[in-house]
């Protein structure tokens, strides 16, 4: 029993120097031993075995700070693969990455609309299995598939109650069963602030706000420097605060929320009343496509200069920002990034953002919180999803639905 606990904390430092070399792509032993608190003879021999594993290599010395260089390691990015899944309410997309970030598959889209669709369970798996299966990569190579998706998920059960119901069981443990291969769930707008965390504008920041601005509004916080769920897991629901004037009914039932003025299927029926109403603008040749293209069109209409779409978009960040005011009464944010599919126009969603901001805070904390635009853009999502499966596996965590711990396992005998 103490050989096999002996074994299992040795497995379970290399996971932790994988873990932690993926999200800081390189580091010196030094490095390591500081942040992981181990010894420097311990992570060396971890670093030696994890070599000869072909899972790290040394990637030369560190530059010069007036003592001696120290040699800095990373992952051999193709020693394993990770399959990363992002959902919303109308398509999926699914890319495959090494352990570098780096894409080694195209990016495919589906059109899978969940509200009222019982097969979507069966066509999300269906899409994974083909799409794995058609890339030329064997499944023993892939650490996990993880993927974000809207609704109330509840990553301790891993099920979401808004969406793709598996029968009353897990949703987490059904897709582990029927892809062969760990998967890991969570919320798409807290994925989004995981990757921009880890990787972008909001990594190193201590408290952050993560907007992601798609056919919902959606809210990931970074308090402390950590990704902040809530008690329930449920933190980030924007889109329902009840900031709107209008009294709309909301697709949660309630009347009055964000989402009512500012998400993108809201701009697009907004899109349609206005041209019926005899607003001239491009848009015109997409009013009668679906609401999904049709809020694309005017992401890039407005990019192109026309004034309705302009207007639209500028109208839905005031709204954003009115809500975000609040916020930021309440966090004190040092930065307010903009991502997801809206950072496509985040631009012009910006100014009007920024413009609510300063009417409804308090000037002393409206100034001292940055206002910023993702550079992951619509591939947030996909970044933060390939992260939380490093998440739960370079950290040795457990996840209910691992279908054995030999699966789940970064380190294992090829």
């Amino acid at each position: 029993m103490q050989e096999n606990n002996t074994i299992n904390s040795t497995e379970r430092l290399k996971q932790r120097i994988l873990y932690e070399l993926y999200f800081e792509n390189s580091m010196s032993c030094a490095d390591l031993s500081i942040k992981i608190k181990k010894s420097l003879p311990l992570i060396a021999r971890s670093l030696n075995d994890l070599i000869e594993d072909h899972y790290v290599v040394e990637q030369g010395y560190a530059a010069s700070s007036g003592g001696r260089r120290p040699l800095m390691y990373s992952l051999k990015p193709r020693a394993k693969l990770i399959v990363g899944v992002s959902m919303d309410q109308l398509s999926t997309r699914i890319a495959i990455y090494d352990l570098m970030n780096d894409l080694v598959s195209e990016i495919q889209t589906v059109d899978l609309p969940l509200s009222n669709n019982p097969n979507a369970l069966p066509v999300l798996i269906n899409f994974i299995n083909t799409y794995i299966d058609n890339s030329g990569f064997d499944r023993s190579r892939i650490i996990g598939v993880g993927i974000g998706m809207p609704g109330f998920v509840d990553i301790k059960k891993g099920i979401n109650y808004s969406f793709l119901d598996a029968g009353g069981e897990s949703l987490e443990k059904h897709l582990t069963e029927k892809i062969n291969l760990p998967v890991y769930i969570d919320n798409d707008s807290g994925l989004i602030a995981l990757a921009e965390l880890k990787f972008g504008k909001a990594k190193f920041k201590q408290n952050a706000m993560i907007v992601n601005i798609a056919w919902g509004i959606g809210l990931g916080m970074i308090l402390n420097g950590e990704l902040f769920r809530g008690h329930s897991g449920f933190a980030g629901e924007f889109s329902h605060i009840p900031t709107s004037d209008t009294g709309k009914l909301c697709s949660c039932g309630k009347r009055g929320c964000l989402e009512t003025d500012a998400s993108l299927l809201v701009l697009a029926q907004k899109a349609i009343e206005g041209i019926e109403n005899g607003r001239l603008s491009s848009l015109q040749r997409s009013i009668k496509k679906p609401l999904k293209q049709l809020g694309e069109a005017i992401m890039e209409e407005a990019n192109k200069g026309d004034q309705f779409a302009i207007e639209l978009i500028s109208g839905a960040g005031y709204a954003i920002g009115k809500g975000l005011a609040v916020l930021i009464h309440i966090i004190n944010p040092e930065i307010i990034v903009l991502s997801g599919r809206g950072a496509d126009v985040g631009k012009i969603l910006s100014s009007s953002i920024q413009q609510a901001i300063y009417k409804y805070s308090i000037p002393r904390l409206a100034g001292s919180t940055e206002l910023q635009i993702s550079a992951l853009g619509i591939d947030a999502e996909l970044f933060g999803a390939a992260a939380l499966v490093m998440e739960y596996v370079g950290k040795g965590l457990n996840r209910q639905t691992a279908l054995s711990s030999k699966k789940s396992e970064l380190v294992s005998n090829n």
